[in-house]
């Protein structure tokens, strides 16, 4: 059910694949004037080509139609998949062509944007994957779908993205501070533009302003590794009488994520915090709540969707909105397990702690100075 935020947009919450796919091909298939789709991956498979056959059809209604998919996120795509679309006069682009000197910039966002009308972002890729109810079958997730002013913003961040694909600008590398990361302000609402670069992240900056006052965290990620400010500021909230509760993934498609946010556990329970692993399925749903703040969007809580992807998040504060964001947030908690001081001290060998300290020297230190020199080697 939709529900008003602060301002004169709406938000409706979407769970799962089930939830999340039938709503992206409908609002395809009302488009008249436009349809913008950004995402990490896109597989060739049913739900690719039924994805592909909606576009298709708003292109023969007459609306532009434009896709940007990432190089790596899609690199199983093979090149002629979008042929019939670019036949029917439909633009696509792949996001920073695969090389070696650029392989670890990447563009995570996802969005759908049609005819400036309604906005779908979330965590969610186009991949079978993710089709079921995130419980019996398909990874879970959640998403939203938003209408009102925030829906023509999104539509320009599209437009900027989809400029900046191909990496072609002269003068791309002087664009680090001012072009990439940025806040756009509404009423109750902002969107939180992230990249690689100088300058700092709004998402991490305006959660990190959230937590220094806040009692009430919860956060549902599925790639834990946050800076360590960000760790402080989480220990701060358990340590001053405030309630932080985590879920994390039990099950994970990158296993080195799941060891390097392992490797955190000890401190975290040492200091009250509760961490919960989510059993069923493997867990993608990116959802943060402080108090009566909620965000969510494509932004992982790790060194990489806050170093050096392009991301796209939405921070909400509104009553109606936080209601939904905690009922998803308990309705996840119930297929959870809760990891324990006890336990967690006795499954821990010494083989698990080499593996899990290894995790975050990798994924922490290396693959963020691996991003940082190429960023910083980009020609003018």
């Amino acid at each position: 059910m939709p529900m008003p935020t602060g301002s004169k947009s709406s938000c409706q919450w979407l769970r799962a694949g089930d939830e999340i796919f039938p709503a992206l091909l409908a609002a395809i298939d009302a488009a008249s004037n436009s349809v913008c789709l950004e995402i990490y991956t896109f597989e060739e498979s049913p739900l690719g080509r039924e994805f592909l056959a909606a576009l298709l059809r708003a292109r023969k209604r007459g609306a532009r139609v434009r896709v940007l998919v990432d190089a790596i996120g899609s690199v199983l795509l093979l090149n002629d998949f979008w042929e019939p679309l670019k036949r029917a006069g439909g633009e696509m682009r792949v996001f920073n062509p695969l090389t070696l000197r650029r392989v670890a910039i990447r563009n995570h966002r996802k969005l759908l944007v049609c005819d400036e009308q309604a906005a779908f972002i979330g965590g969610f890729n186009i991949s079978p994957d993710y089709e079921g109810d995130g419980i019996a079958d398909g990874w879970c997730d959640v998403g939203v779908k938003i209408s009102g002013p925030l829906v023509p913003q999104l539509a320009a961040s599209f437009d900027e993205m989809f400029d900046r694909a191909e990496f072609r600008h002269k003068r791309f590398a002087r664009w680090r501070k001012t072009g990439v990361k940025k806040t756009v302000a509404l009423a109750a609402e902002r969107i939180l533009l992230s990249g690689p670069g100088k300058g700092r992240n709004p998402f991490r900056r305006s959660l990190r302003h959230d937590l220094a006052k806040a009692r009430d965290v919860r956060v549902i990620v599925p790639y834990f590794l946050p800076t360590w400010r960000l760790r402080r500021d989480l220990l701060r909230v358990a340590r001053r009488g405030g309630r932080v509760q985590l879920i994390l993934p039990a099950k994970t498609d990158v296993p080195l994520s799941l060891l390097a946010a392992q490797s955190l556990y000890r401190r975290f329970l040492k200091a009250g915090v509760e961490i919960y692993e989510y059993q069923p399925q493997i867990l993608h749903a990116k959802l943060f709540i402080t108090d009566n703040a909620v965000y969510t969007g494509s932004s992982n809580l790790d060194t990489r969707s806050l170093r050096i992807n392009y991301e796209l998040m939405l921070r909400f504060e509104d009553n109606a909105v936080t209601a939904q964001a905690r009922e998803i947030f308990e309705e996840v908690l119930k297929n959870c397990r809760q990891v324990s001081k006890a336990d967690w001290r006795r499954a821990r060998t010494l083989w698990q702690r080499v593996k899990q300290r290894w995790a975050y020297f990798l994924l922490n230190r290396i693959d963020p100075f691996v991003a940082r020199r190429q960023w910083r080697d980009l020609p003018d």
